[in-house]
């Protein structure tokens, strides 16, 4: 099935899948990981990593601060230069297994951004520094050592190569917090015969709001190329000489050496989610002979064959930087958290195993993911057309956990619900996922929890996000109550956002009406498209806005357009007017045609006065009381909505323009990063409209068309 050509390709695109085939062009050197990552998620910086992978390896500027709320800036960011140490895990609400390089005096902490010398981390130049997709060199300035990373699936790569010392050492720093995993809850960390074991226990904040009591774990297993001269372990800054192993908040192990100059030390980490036994047996697997060298070649493969999916040929070469930057970072999250032979962590906290095939190979793999909401206007139609292999592994995944713990997530962090806005789309994206013949998974299965998702509130759980669905049910809309608990997503009788959720639910309604006519499922069919005219319920006459309506069913006082969080998440009514995905030609016409083309196309003229917001403004929340916010998802389809109202004309103009300029290809100005990229999301939503191939409804439709 999944041979098959999808059939709403376009003859442009199966032209330009054929010739990439054939090409030649080394598309990594037009990846540039350090565009927008001034600013930017943990999981945004990871150029040693192959596509969808476990192993994300990257340098750290400040993610031993932490996250206090789970989706702060924190790890790399290009505008520091000091780097604290690299890490292996990168993942959403996931990080950690610290390794560090230096010479002189050991130091066991990381030290502080504005006190550098206070720990091991060292000071670096830009002119030192060098990263594509699939591998990462800088020069640590305190310490001429040359650093070096890249990857296999499961696997990270690590190679120093110090000057001429007899004080070189090698830091395992494992039970310190890390980027957005959270504080660490325990940590162990061996040494024996060059061989350096352990693991990490963190509890997310995501994980603690949305799964109390559970916890994520991270296992590595690395093999040395040197034997050491002397070893010991720490806890923070008290060390432990010639002991082998330390448990608890803090522990980690350091190797001392003498290193001729110009000598490199060679590190290969197995990791795994489920045991330090699977890291190594992962090592063994992905690459028990495999050198440095052979493994950065076979990551730039990787890529080159990945990114040459989509060949884009001639223009600018700003113009393909971006292209392939964000088409490098649509493939780079939501990675592995399955072993080489299937097994996987369960959201219990036990460890599961996924069928093998004849061969003994796992049929499908399991993938940490952050949460769907507005990926549907970008990964998912991304994956369709060119990667449908992941699209059907991903939609298996999710299905996993639904099997395992009785609902659907909305992001998945070692298989623990991390929802990241209370919403839940997944199964808009299984529906979507059958409209375009994506189906190699269990059917029934998939139906029973697209239907479970979108209907069902008794008993349902704080990770599976849509909380306030039974409501909405019943009533054809959420209720806006103002939060006073400071939980607005785990509330059930309506919701801070009401009005936002009214018109997600109603979309996501409408996609699951479509699969189940697809499936003969009629009585659900009918429920599901009352369902998706939810909408109608917040359309206001007067004021021409979707306005949020009270536990009453009145429109509420003192409303202002422009007003964000009173009915909207991350928005506000000028931005989620526009939210009728599935049938926008029905808001054109209760807007009418002349005054929908009007007001939208005064919105991009006043937006794009101030760059559509890009580059102007270094905030995780930027642009969500403004008329227009490119960087943040309920805005991701508006400038596509002209071919609705009989203007493709103005959309072909707008997207341009967005493209030109909201997206950057320097380390501020870039994809509005700042925002809400969130594992891909902008990237994709430019490759997309960058090649003209766009879908408003999301592949929802029985036949999906691209506008």
């Amino acid at each position: 099935m999944l041979k098959r050509i999808i059939y709403y390709f376009c003859s442009l695109f199966v032209s330009t899948a054929a010739v990439s085939a054939q090409q030649k062009t080394d598309l990594t050197v037009f990846v540039k990981p350090n565009i927008g990552s001034v600013h930017s998620r943990y999981f945004f910086y990871t150029p040693a990593a192959v596509p969808f992978g476990m192993a994300k390896l990257a340098p750290s500027t400040n993610g031993s601060y932490g996250n206090k709320s789970g989706w702060e800036a924190v790890g790399y960011d290009d505008r520091h230069t000091s780097i604290e140490g690299f890490a292996n895990f990168h993942e959403f609400q996931v990080g950690g297994v610290v390794f560090a390089p230096s010479v002189g005096k050991l130091k066991t902490m990381p030290g502080q951004l504005d006190r550098p010398k206070s720990g091991y981390r060292s000071d670096f130049d830009k002119k030192d520094e060098f990263a594509t997709s699939g591998y990462y060199r800088v020069m640590l300035k305190d310490y001429n050592i040359l650093a070096e990373l890249t990857a296999t699936k499961r696997v990270g790569f690590h190679r120093y190569t110090f000057p001429k010392t007899e004080e070189a050492n090698l830091i395992f720093d494992i039970g310190h917090v890390m980027g957005e995993s959270g504080p660490v809850v325990d940590a162990e960390v061996n040494y024996d015969k060059q061989h350096v074991w352990g693991y990490v226990v963190t509890n997310p904040v995501y994980v603690q709001k949305y799964q109390q009591g559970a916890t994520v774990k991270m296992f590595f297993f690395a093999e040395i190329n040197k034997q050491p001269k002397s070893f010991g372990t720490f806890r923070d800054s008290i060390t432990f000489d010639q002991h082998t192993r330390i448990k608890g908040k803090g522990a980690g192990v350091y190797l001392k050496f003498g290193t001729e100059a110009g000598e490199s030390i060679d590190i290969k980490t197995g990791l795994s989610y489920t045991s330090v036994e699977n890291a190594q047996l992962n090592l063994l697997k992905e690459a028990k002979d495999m050198s440095f060298d052979a493994a950065k070649n076979n990551a730039l493969q990787t890529w080159n064959s990945e990114l040459g999916r989509i060949l884009v040929v001639g223009g600018k070469a700003d113009d393909r930087i971006k292209f392939y930057t964000g088409l490098y970072h649509a493939l780079l999250g939501r990675g592995l958290a399955s072993d080489v032979n299937g097994a996987y962590p369960k959201n219990d906290g036990s460890v599961g195993q996924i069928a093998l095939n004849k061969q003994g190979q796992p049929i499908h793999h399991h993938y940490n993911t952050d949460a769907i909401w507005g990926a549907f206007w970008n990964l998912t139609q991304l994956w369709s057309i060119a990667y449908p292999d992941y699209y059907n592994d991903w939609i298996q995944s999710q299905l996993l956990v639904y099997r395992d713990a009785g609902w659907l997530g909305d992001g998945i962090a070692n298989s623990k619900y991390v929802s990241g806005v209370g919403t839940n789309f997944t199964g808009l994206a299984i529906a979507a996922a059958y409209n375009v013949g994506i189906r190699d998974y269990d059917m029934n299965l998939a139906y029973d929890a697209v239907r479970k998702n979108e209907l069902e509130a008794k008993d349902r759980l704080p990770g599976a996000g849509k909380l306030d669905v039974g409501v909405f049910v019943r009533k054809g809309y959420s209720p806006y109550i103002k939060d006073d608990h400071g939980s607005p997503e785990l509330m059930t009788n309506g919701s801070p956002f009401g009005a936002s959720h009214t018109l997600e639910y109603a979309f996501s309604a409408g996609a699951a009406a479509q699969f189940a006519k697809s499936l003969g499922r009629q009585k659900d069919y009918v429920k599901f498209q009352e369902l998706s005219n939810g909408w109608r319920n917040l359309y206001d006459t007067e004021t021409k806005f979707m306005r949020p309506k009270d536990s009453t069913g009145r429109f509420i006082s003192n409303f202002n357009p422009y007003e964000p969080w009173r009915g909207f998440q991350e928005g506000n009514a000028w931005q989620y007017t526009f939210y009728v995905p599935h049938v926008p030609q029905e808001l054109v016409k209760l807007v009418g045609k002349d005054l929908f083309n009007q007001r939208l196309d005064s919105i991009f003229t006043v937006s794009q006065k101030n760059v559509f917001g890009g580059g102007t403004q270094i905030d995780a929340f930027a642009g969500i009381e403004s008329l227009y916010n490119p960087g943040n998802q309920p805005n991701l389809p508006i400038s596509w909505l002209f071919y609705f109202s009989g203007r493709p004309d103005l959309s072909q103009k707008w997207v341009r323009a967005i493209c030109n300029e909201f997206y950057g290809n320097d380390a501020i100005h870039g994809y509005g990063y700042g925002q809400d990229e969130d594992q891909g999301q902008l990237g994709a939503w430019y490759v997309l409209s960058s090649i003209g191939l766009f879908d408003v409804r999301s592949l929802t439709t029985e036949k999906p068309a691209l506008q």
